[in-house]
């Protein structure tokens, strides 16, 4: 795995295709020149790796990502795994724990030539997750399986928490399962706006993801913003990763969406109004990204 030099987005979805279980034809992200027209926007502001984590059962298409890629100069790293209920490829009920891992290990160690004909390998296990508030018994086979496919491979992993519920649980439940506190980002957890749930799964000593930044829908970005304050001053910042998740059409800019550089475009001009440094801002989005994903 190699990471450009520059700004990195930590849990973005250069394609994405969730319309048929949604029956909504908006979530089928596949805007190929205006994606490249975003990106190139990125690249302007720094930006020079995206973590995709569009994985099996997602609609994932790694080669309209290597065209997004060469088009833009931007470095996108590709996922491996499967989503949750009621994403998950048919084959997820079938199999077993066993068989899901060795799909994962084998796309971090051989690639993703049998499957896709690009000769690329995963980068990561992600996003996989759960329900609001609750583990079903599919997802918990995943989570099995996600954890043994990264302790044979030391591959990272990166989840998704409903409205940033069950992270908690989540943490607790791949450390148990072996995998190293260091290796996790549990995703999401913004959108859980609760200081308390947000401090109890960084002292477990995982990295999380604010990184549904400007979906204020969900949750406004002055509390983000004041969140990452209290990390900082507990001096827990480092344990912190910064994405978008657009995952729909009217997300994007020419839709009247806020588009891939929202983050660089409103939050970070937010934060550094709210006192934050550049040495912050680069820990946030350079040095955080490097050390969860190039250390041994």
């Amino acid at each position: 795995m190699r990471l450009t030099d520059g700004y990195t987005l930590m849990h973005e979805h250069v394609t994405i295709d969730l319309s048929g279980v949604k029956g909504d034809e908006d979530c089928r992200l596949d805007c190929l020149d205006e994606t490249i027209e975003e990106f190139r926007r990125l690249y302007a502001f720094g930006v020079r790796n995206i973590l995709d984590v569009t994985n099996l059962g997602m609609g994932r298409n790694v080669e309209y990502v290597r065209k997004v890629s060469e088009k833009t100069g931007i470095h996108i790293l590709t996922a491996t795994g499967f989503y949750k209920e009621p994403f998950f490829p048919d084959y997820v009920y079938t199999k077993s724990v066993q068989e899901l891992a060795q799909i994962m290990e084998m796309e971090l160690n051989a690639g993703l030539k049998e499957a896709t004909g690009c000769d690329i390998h995963a980068a990561v296990i992600g996003e996989f997750g759960t329900g609001k508030n609750r583990m079903t018994p599919t997802e918990k086979k995943v989570f099995d399986a996600a954890a043994i496919a990264a302790k044979k491979t030391g591959a990272r992993v990166t989840t998704h928490t409903t409205l940033g519920t069950f992270g908690e649980e989540q943490a607790d439940y791949l450390i148990s399962h072996g995998v190293k506190p260091e290796n996790i980002i549990i995703g999401h957890m913004d959108l859980s706006q609760n200081m308390d749930i947000i401090f109890s799964v960084l002292k477990k000593g995982v990295n999380i993801g604010f990184d549904t930044i400007g979906k204020t829908n969900y949750c406004p970005d002055a509390f983000r913003a004041e969140a990452l304050r209290q990390i900082a001053k507990k001096e827990m910042l480092s344990q912190v990763v910064l994405s978008m998740d657009i995952t729909r059409k009217s997300h994007l800019s020419y839709r009247g969406g806020i588009g891939y550089s929202y983050l660089f475009e409103k939050f970070i001009p937010l934060l550094l109004k709210e006192g934050f440094t550049q040495a912050q801002i680069d820990m946030l989005l350079k040095e955080n990204p490097r050390r969860i994903l190039l250390t041994p």
